[in-house]
């Protein structure tokens, strides 16, 4: 079963992408368990990764996406190329915090002191 993404979130997450290198490659042997195994602890370190395929035409990278997000419960966000972008959420993650807010300025300022007084 394959995660399904909102164009908004996919569009965040192929510009998340952008600056990844590949963690995986898949070559001439196809989708071996050791690859799936790789491209499955990267998923859990990462969540967003790249994975490159050689030697395959289009429509055979576009069934290994497929396939590859089937067998690990994972979201097809981008093939371009010889490239593959694979997300999938890690929820041991923890998701970090949101900063903490800024103090109030106190609501009386000084005088700025460069201002001269008329006499």
């Amino acid at each position: 079963m394959t995660i399904e993404l909102t164009p908004a979130r996919r569009r965040a997450l192929r510009a998340r992408a952008h600056g990844l290198h590949p963690v995986a490659s898949i070559s001439q042997n196809g989708l071996s368990a050791s690859v799936l195994a790789e491209i499955d602890r990267g998923l859990k370190a990462h969540e967003l990764i790249k994975v490159r395929v050689y030697g395959a035409e289009r429509t055979e990278r576009e069934a290994l996406l497929a396939e590859v997000c089937a067998r690990l419960e994972a979201a097809p966000v981008q093939h371009i190329g010889n490239v593959l972008v694979v997300f999938r959420e890690n929820p041991e993650s923890e998701k970090p915090a949101a900063p903490p807010a800024r103090k109030a300025r106190s609501a009386a300022k000084t005088s700025n002191p460069r201002r001269r007084l008329r006499k």
